[in-house]
């Protein structure tokens, strides 16, 4: 999977799982936030955004793989989504 299908796969996730338009997602850049950020992604989203991106990358996130940084913006959750689909 290349890093345009994986970055077109989490703008999808992020207006399924976050209810947000996808015009708006469409305009987000590596440092838009997201956790602290969106009102939308608060701790019980986070929840149902992992189980998205694992299923629909066909990737396992392990609990240790989780923390603020990734969540923090944009770039930093498709960073992460990339590492994971390279390393699966």
């Amino acid at each position: 999977m290349s890093r345009n299908e994986i970055d077109t796969v989490l703008r999808a996730i992020l207006c399924d799982v976050l209810g947000l338009d996808a015009d708006d997602v469409e305009q987000f850049d590596g440092d838009t936030g997201l956790f602290g950020h969106l009102p939308e992604l608060d701790s019980m989203a986070v929840a149902g955004l992992l189980t998205e991106l694992e299923d629909r990358l066909d990737i396992i996130i392990d609990d240790e793989d989780v923390d603020a940084e990734m969540l923090e913006d944009f770039g930093g959750l498709l960073a992460f989504a990339e590492m994971k689909v390279v390393g699966s």
